[in-house]
């Protein structure tokens, strides 16, 4: 079996070293070895390779670069390229026995035999690294089935398309030639058996690109003259002898020819490695170039050894290292044309030999499992899901996940999109300096109530301007002393009052309702919390005790929202099914809570209950101060039609009636008592008329199904991405997470509350248990000598 060899330059230069990794593993196959070491830094490398490409610029030999830089005469440096040549591969050893990177070598050593095929695959942004002499590494000499390949760090597998070549499709492309011999390339071109070879000799642009798109190409070949120009090294062809183009200006083309199959690129044409960078953004599998001005000679025996070695069935590295080395009997004249020809790699592609090119090409799978372990991997994956879904819902079921479960509802509560204030209620809040205002010549006030003067002035001018309902959202379990207020209280019929059940863990029997308001004219204040004391739930109607001081069978917010409804035509009633006893208004059903709903585990049955779905907004509804209203200083169209909420919220007056929400729960972020019931309140008159989503639970079975679909999830992705470093598999465990918790809040805002965390627990787990699995089975076919 072949072996994968990738060494990873990350971040660094040659004057503070790079860091290296190394990983070695089986072709088509999961790293088996990663490590990492670092390069120290070098800078004289530079002047070394600097100094050496100088000198051999200066030979000339007729290079095949752009024709106007071609040199007539050659300077007799052949010897000192020689030597500069030597002292480089010397320095550049030296580098590479370094004692920091000593780890990799010794590794490399250990894990690799001389008679391994060996791919080994650079990946580096550095182009002078780039340019180093690899092959005169003298590691790689000591492997003759090793060749080395450049390669991007960034690249992406393309899904190929194409139908089966009965021949592989080559399109040559001959450049100008001016100074070259190119009729020698073509002559070696149609040497290559089972193989279609079309020629564009000096083609115009439109011309080339037509062919690119005209045909499933196998091989793009180019010879003539080309260049790496500019800070950034872009790489040129020159077509014809007025004409030249950029990789880029070629991008839709090329990109067409890839998806349709394109496996290879040859340029046969000098300081190719501008050329081979823009090629591998458009993620080509293989590219050949060269990686410094070549003369004519040596890229024509090039070509011809590679032909002769890749067409008899050679692996593409195999021919490029076969054809590179036989180069040597031309160095006397050509010195280190060894150095010259140089793969750039795509580590996504798998390269292909000359037989597979002419076989149908299918998606690549780099991971390949036979139909037995894929079987029995994806047992393993679904027994574990169940397992853990069973295990996960059991720990739902003892209310173990409660804690959780409910502050991730709070935190999707906080995430939804903001909505706008309610425009049918208005809020009249009684603060610090209304309160200063009622001392009443130093008297005073009952309880936390408001004076009678004012509350008689206030609802005298609410009355004035006709709102559709009035919630007195304040205790006063005496009788008033204005005779006035008396008749206004009985006789405002749009007016609400308000009253607290009796709490049987406290044995307190509640708070009475202002004595002047009839009975039918009362709702209880009582609200729902959770055991972390956040009020999370809607408490619509329930059955009060007989003992109790609030005899009130609806709750405060049911009054308001009846009273508003009913002056719109829209009545109040109960389903008929006896088991659930649903308030319905007009068509909208406000279904109860079950006893066991979401993350509850355990609603009480007294009560018609249902989740508050706060309204998404900083400010729930429009507010006014009672001074304000006093002083005639509100708009009419303010109070007419509106629901009008009264209530104090003044933390040091009413401690007890600050509430813990989802937005908040420390003393500084509780919201008003009167604040809640404002958005309990908007929750129902919004769901009647603007259809706006009450939140609602899916069966257990169906949460059941839920969790057991992102425990299988989990189950696939480590089974799928059980080759891949764990690093990789904790990024798509990331990603997919991340992907619940988007579907939940989603769903939370369309009106369900489905659960989370136990979803992301069984995903997570599921991960675990098969990775541990996929571990131990590893460890046991190792064991046995069975590669996994």
């Amino acid at each position: 079996m072949a072996k994968l060899v990738v060494l990873k330059f990350g971040d660094g230069s040659f004057e503070q070293g790079f860091n290296v990794t190394l990983q070695i593993g089986e072709e088509s196959d999961r790293p088996s070895v990663e490590l990492t070491g670092k390069l120290p830094p070098c800078p004289e490398i530079l002047l070394y390779y600097t100094r050496w490409q100088s000198t051999y610029l200066q030979l000339g030999n007729g290079y095949r670069l752009d024709a106007d830089k071609i040199q007539v005469t050659n300077v007799s440096i052949t010897q000192d390229c020689h030597e500069l040549a030597h002292i480089l591969r010397l320095r550049f050893n030296n580098w590479l026995q370094a004692q920091e990177f000593r780890t990799l070598r010794e590794k490399w050593l250990e894990k690799l035999q001389p008679s391994d095929e060996i791919r080994v695959i650079l990946q580096s942004e550095n182009s002078y690294l780039q340019k180093l002499p690899w092959q005169a590494w003298d590691l790689l000499e000591r492997y003759p089935k090793a060749e080395v390949a450049l390669s991007s760090p960034s690249y992406e597998l393309i899904h190929k398309r194409r139908a089966p070549n009965p021949t592989v499709n080559i399109l040559a492309i001959v450049g100008n030639s001016q100074g070259i011999n190119t009729q020698a390339d073509q002559a070696m071109l149609q040497n290559f058996t089972n193989a279609d070879v079309s020629f564009l000799v000096e083609p115009q642009r439109k011309e080339l690109t037509d062919s690119l798109w005209g045909k499933n190409w196998d091989i793009l070949f180019f010879a003539g003259h080309s260049s790496s120009q500019g800070h950034d090294g872009i790489g040129r062809i020159y077509l014809n002898k007025t004409d030249s183009l950029s990789i880029s200006e070629l991008k839709y083309a090329l990109k067409q020819a890839i998806e349709r199959g394109l496996q290879l690129a040859i340029f046969n044409s000098c300081d190719g490695l501008g050329l081979a960078k823009e090629l591998a953004d458009l993620n080509i599998p293989q590219i050949i170039v060269m990686r410094e001005p070549v003369p004519d000679q040596v890229a024509q025996e090039f070509l011809k050894y590679f032909i002769q070695s890749f067409a008899s069935g050679e692996s593409l590295y195999q021919a490029v290292r076969q054809a590179r080395e036989r180069l040597q009997g031309l160095e006397d004249r050509f010195p280190c044309a060894t150095w010259l020809p140089v793969i750039c790699q795509n580590p996504a592609q798998i390269p292909l030999t000359w037989d597979e090119l002419t076989e149908p090409l299918t998606q690549p799978v780099i991971n390949h499992v036979p139909a037995v372990e894929q079987k029995c991997g994806l047992k393993k994956v679904a027994l574990s899901s169940l397992l853990v879904t069973a295990v996960v819902c059991g720990l739902r079921f003892l209310g173990l996940l409660q804690a959780a479960e409910l502050q991730a509802y709070d935190q999707m509560m906080r995430s939804r999109p903001e909505e706008s204030p309610d425009p049918r209620i208005l809020i009249v809040t009684i603060n610090n300096e209304d309160l200063a205002d009622q001392t009443d010549n130093g008297k005073p006030l009952k309880g936390v109530s408001i004076s009678d003067k004012s509350l008689n002035q206030l609802l005298a001018k609410l009355n004035q301007y006709q709102p559709k309902a009035i919630g007195l959202d304040i205790y006063r379990d005496f009788p008033a002393e204005q005779s006035d207020l008396v008749v206004k209280l009985q006789q405002t019929e749009n007016l609400i009052g308000v009253c607290k059940g009796s709490d049987t863990t406290t044995n307190i029997k509640g708070i009475k309702p202002p004595p002047e308001i009839p009975k039918e004219r009362q709702g209880f204040s009582d609200f729902v919390h959770d055991n972390d004391n956040v009020v999370r739930r809607h408490l619509l109607f329930m059955n009060q005790e007989t003992a109790s001081l609030c005899s009130a069978p609806y709750a405060f917010s049911t009054q308001l929202a009846f009273r508003y409804l009913s002056s719109l035509g829209i009545e109040s009633k109960f389903t008929n099914e006896q088991s659930t006893k649903d308030l319905q208004l007009g068509n909208t059903i406000l279904h109860r809570l079950s006893s066991r709903a979401g993350g509850y585990q355990g609603i009480d049955a007294n009560g018609g209950q249902i989740l508050l779905n706060y309204r998404a907004s900083a400010k729930i509804a429009e507010e006014v101060t009672l001074r304000q209203i006093l002083s005639n200083s509100i708009d009419a169209n303010a109070i007419t039609d509106k629901i009008v909420l009264i209530g104090v919220t003044v933390r040091d007056t009413d401690p007890g009636d600050f509430w813990s929400t989802p937005y908040g729960s420390r003393l500084q972020d509780q919201m008003p008592g009167v604040m809640v019931q404002a958005h309990m309140v908007s929750q129902i008159i919004s769901a009647v008329l603007d259809k706006r989503p009450l939140l609602r639970v899916w069966t257990p079975g169906l949460e059941i199904i839920w969790i057991g679909v992102w425990a299988g999830l989990g189950g696939l992705l480590a089974w799928r991405w059980r080759l891949f470093s764990k690093s990789a598999v904790a990024l798509v465990v990331g990603v997919s997470s991340s992907v619940l918790y988007l579907s939940c809040l989603s769903l939370l805002v369309w009106g369900f509350w489905v659960p989370f965390v136990p979803s992301a627990l069984s995903l997570v787990s599921t991960v675990t248990v098969v990775s541990i699995q996929n571990r131990g089975q590893e460890t046991g076919d190792r064991e046995e000598g069975v590669r996994v």
